[in-house]
């Protein structure tokens, strides 16, 4: 369901940002990285948050804690503190500088009490909570991570960090971030300790594709001509979906799916939801993407440490009257052939398609993007304080929506969704959420005249 949520007013003091430098000396080099973390698809940084409760095991004053243990962390993760250059043909490579992080120390004057679930993505407020510095948001030459502390008038704090999606996914970062807080506990060194190795994702030598790419394949077109969305209209809302919600939707599905994952209820809930707000023409062609990383799953022998990029975005295609008029169980055998799709051939034949094909974006037009971190661990970190009530990315981005696990004010565990729409796809897309996790007949359709696409 959707998540209403009102703005809490609070104010945030901060203090001048500045570099945090590994606390030992590191090597200087050049690290290229792999031809999968070099996709212009992931050239974008990505803000992660996560709130911490006063605790009585608390060891200190948060952001010094934080700060001491982040320059501790860097003498293992010393690229981070480097800045990525360009080679080649646009190659990124980090150029180990040691320059540092971005670190913003800061408080507010609100509890996590008056919060409540304006906590849940997309973070109210998070332009104070993780402060945009001017000039640290390009992807060559600025700092690679964000960190913003921001204390709470509780005692309890959070912790938001910005990414450049390049150098990690969010294993990669929980790693990264867990390192730091075993480090802030006291331990000398990360218990599992860093390793680059980004040449296994590097294409192979000549590069082949050898799997069919629906994310990078451009859909024909069938509205003469193409009106695309006024994006500049988009805004973001939360959709929980706890246990009644995802029993509704269970029920609408047939005896051989009962055994479906929650991941793939949810996402082709959102998927048949947001096709049928969109109105497209009957005949155009939607993507779904699935966001799969290789990583425990037996499909690459990938080293302990590795904290570099390793998923992929295989997709799905079909036509919207397809999705908007079958049963829910539709999508989710879409979601199914999507996420089936990945495997150490598919992980590869990606990484040659961006070599041969000069990086191209993946494909925005109808497409639907979904990143599932319920199992990252960002609920997980922690620095003496104990476990987050709630981490993991902060937003939606554009067309991807990330999962993450939230507890809501009744005590129900669930998933928390956030999406991104223009403003009047939003309230089409809300209500069609509303009737199918209530389990009412889902009216959603696509046989709409072309004409009525160009006026949204």
């Amino acid at each position: 369901m959707a998540v209403s949520t009102t703005s809490v007013d609070f104010s945030v003091t901060r203090r001048e940002p500045d570099l945090v430098a590994p606390a030992k000396p590191t090597p200087r080099e050049l690290k290229p990285l792999s031809d999968l973390d070099d996709q212009e698809g992931l050239r974008f940084h990505v803000p992660t948050i996560m709130f911490y409760e006063n605790s009585p095991s608390a060891i200190g004053d948060p952001a010094k804690v934080i700060r001491e243990a982040l320059a501790a962390a860097l003498v293992f993760y010393y690229p981070l503190a480097g800045r990525l250059v360009e080679g080649p043909n646009r190659k990124l490579m980090v150029d180990c500088t040691s320059e540092g992080v971005l670190f913003i120390e800061a408080d507010a004057d609100v509890t996590l009490d008056e919060l409540g679930d304006d906590i849940m993505p997309p973070c109210t407020n998070l332009e104070d909570l993780l402060y945009n510095v001017p000039g640290s948001d390009g992807i060559v030459g600025c700092p690679l991570l964000l960190f913003q502390v921001t204390r709470l008038r509780c005692g309890g704090f959070i912790l938001a960090v910005r990414l450049n999606h390049t150098m990690s996914d969010g294993f990669g970062l929980t790693q990264f971030l867990s390192a730091i807080g075993e480090m802030a506990r006291g331990t000398p060194a990360p218990s599992t300790l860093p390793v680059w190795h980004r040449h296994l994702f590097n294409a192979r030598h000549p590069p082949r594709i050898t799997c069919t790419h629906h994310e990078y394949i451009n859909p024909p077109t069938v509205i003469e001509p193409k009106t695309m969305l006024p994006m500049n209209t988009e805004v973001q809302k939360s959709f929980f979906f706890g246990p009644n919600e995802l029993a509704s939707l269970r029920r609408q599905l047939p005896a051989h799916l009962q055994a479906s994952s929650t991941f793939e209820i949810v996402t082709a809930c959102l998927c048949r939801c947001r096709t049928a707000a969109l109105q497209l023409h009957p005949r155009e062609e939607v993507r779904i993407s699935c966001i799969v990383s290789v990583r425990g799953k037996g499909m690459m022998r990938l080293p302990s440490g590795f904290y570099g990029n390793t998923f992929g975005w295989p997709a799905q295609v079909s036509k919207a009257q397809l999705l908007c008029r079958n049963p829910l169980g539709y999508a989710i055998e879409l979601v199914r052939m999507a996420k089936a799709q990945m495997s150490e051939e598919y992980i590869k034949s990606v990484a040659d398609l961006t070599v041969i094909r000069g990086r191209p974006m993946f494909i925005d037009t109808w497409n639907f993007v979904v990143s599932d971190n319920t199992a990252t661990g960002f609920d997980k970190v922690d620095f003496g304080w104990g476990k987050p009530i709630l981490g993991g990315p902060a937003t939606a981005v554009s067309i991807i929506s990330f999962y993450s696990r939230f507890k809501n004010k009744k005590g129900e565990d669930g998933i928390v969704v956030p999406i991104s729409l223009p403003q009047p796809v939003m309230k089409r897309f809300t209500e069609e959420i509303r009737k199918m996790t209530q389990n009412q007949p889902f009216e959603g359709s696509c046989n709409v005249l072309p004409t009525i696409v160009s006026t949204l």
